[in-house]
């Protein structure tokens, strides 16, 4: 047959697809000895990162996914700010036009979409029969879920430590067991105050985080927004009184997240300590310190006494990444596939630690030695050890759709208030709870 008369005429082929499925459309092909020629390639991927840095991480996967799964795979990965990603979303869906297929979203983002109907695929049943309900740390996996339904799959631990200067603790005569507890911490902070030297680096985060160490939380399981008001109270003025009795110290701009405060403060000594996540010491302790490697510890956070005198957890946690479907996406399957390979790939998984992103919430790659390696930058520290041994005291979030508000309201309309005695913890928890009833809770 003649090179010509293989060929099928690309408009009565276009036609015919439209009453075939493509499996069958390649059988008939295949039996008249036609070649496939002028179909369109498959559209790509549209993956939106919240974060810069993870851009260069997911391009890798993208590539790695081609190499081992699917060599025809295309994505398109755009990177958006964290603030910046519900804007570009609410957009996208509004108007239709261009909109992702893959999200990763901040989790303390995600209880913004809970008050009307989730935009977000429920993965529930496609999480049966793979093990990744197993497989996640559980706290986490509550993350993007609400009731029956899972949203996301989490990415991170987000375990809470305590980040401390190694040189300076030997300097000051500290060692990371006279931190057992929070009572120490105070007491170890006015010996210090004493020499003009605070001891830790402020945030508005510290309150959640604390609070949610203490085993409460912005919002209980029902709707109530401190539900704990005794402890929301007594964290709040912990904090205040850290801050005057010189044992904390508040950044210029009120974060810790802000490289101006590595620049003008931690990296001239001038704080000992700062609490973050895994992510805060992978990522941005080294991004903005690099000047500092060696010279940085991790320990658990001290611990608060209950009221027997017992100590409890030594993390909490705080923010975090999954991975969403958007619920309108036409290309759901490939989407699925590519993300659960990212959550369960071994390399993926420790590309993603050693990497400086963050300690993977999926606990088979737990397994993997380069998980547990001394780390330069943490003083020869086996950073992956401590991470995992603190795995099974992460607490919980509870999800709401005000959490968002709570947690932005808190940290630019009252925090700086409250550290410098310009309102009361109790006047902030009933300011707060009047204005995000407004719109009803």
């Amino acid at each position: 047959m003649a090179y010509a008369s293989t060929i099928m005429n690309r408009n009565a082929l276009y036609k015919m697809r439209q009453g075939l499925s493509s499996h069958l459309l390649w059988v008939f092909c295949l039996a008249h000895g036609w070649a496939l020629v002028g179909l369109p390639a498959a559209e790509p991927l549209e993956i939106w990162i919240s974060s810069f840095q993870d851009k260069v991480y997911y391009e890798k996967m993208v590539a790695a996914y081609q190499s081992k799964v699917d060599p025809e795979f295309q994505a398109n990965i755009q990177a958006f700010g964290f603030r910046e990603m519900p804007d570009k979303l609410a957009i996208a869906m509004k108007t239709g036009t261009n909109p992702p297929d893959v999200v990763q979203l901040d989790e303390v983002l995600f209880g913004s979409y809970l008050a009307d109907e989730v935009p977000f695929l429920d993965l529930s049943k496609r999480f049966e029969g793979t093990g990744l309900t197993q497989a996640l740390v559980p706290q986490r996996l509550k993350l993007f879920a609400q009731g029956d339904a899972i949203y996301g799959l989490p990415q991170s631990l987000s375990a809470m430590v305590l980040y401390y200067r190694v040189d300076l603790f030997k300097e000051h005569g500290i060692k990371p067991e006279d931190l057992a507890t929070w009572e120490d911490f105070v007491d170890v902070g006015r010996r210090l105050a004493a020499k003009n030297q605070a001891l830790i680096g402020l945030d508005p985060t510290y309150f959640e985080i604390l609070l949610r160490q203490k085993g409460s939380d912005w919002f209980d399981h029902a709707g109530k927004m401190f539900p704990d008001e005794a402890q929301a109270e007594s964290v709040m003025n912990w904090l205040y009184e850290l801050n005057d009795e010189g044992i904390g110290l508040i950044p210029e701009r009120a974060s810790i997240f802000d490289p101006v405060f590595f620049s003008s403060i931690v990296n001239y000594g001038e704080v000992l300590t700062m609490i973050g996540a895994d992510w805060y010491g992978l990522d941005m302790i080294q991004q903005f310190s690099p000047e500092l490697k060696g010279k940085w510890g991790a320990m658990p956070l001290p611990a608060w006494k209950d009221r027997f005198g017992v100590p409890g957890r030594r993390t909490s946690t705080f923010a975090g990444q999954g991975l969403l479907i958007y619920k309108q996406s036409q290309r759901v399957e490939p989407a699925w596939k590519f993300i659960k390979w990212v959550i369960e790939d071994q390399e993926a998984n420790v590309e993603r630690f050693v990497g400086g992103n963050s300690f993977p919430a999926y606990k088979p790659a737990w397994q993997d030695q380069r998980m547990h390696q001394p780390s330069e930058y943490f003083n020869q520290q086996a950073f992956g050890d401590l991470l995992a041994s603190l795995a099974p005291e992460v607490p919980e979030v509870v999800m709401h759709p005000k959490r968002p508000q709570a947690v932005f309201l808190f940290q630019e309309n009252f925090f700086s208030s409250l550290m410098y005695g310009q309102i009361t913890p109790r006047e902030t928890i009933r300011q707060m709870r009047t204005m995000l009833q407004a719109g009803g809770e």
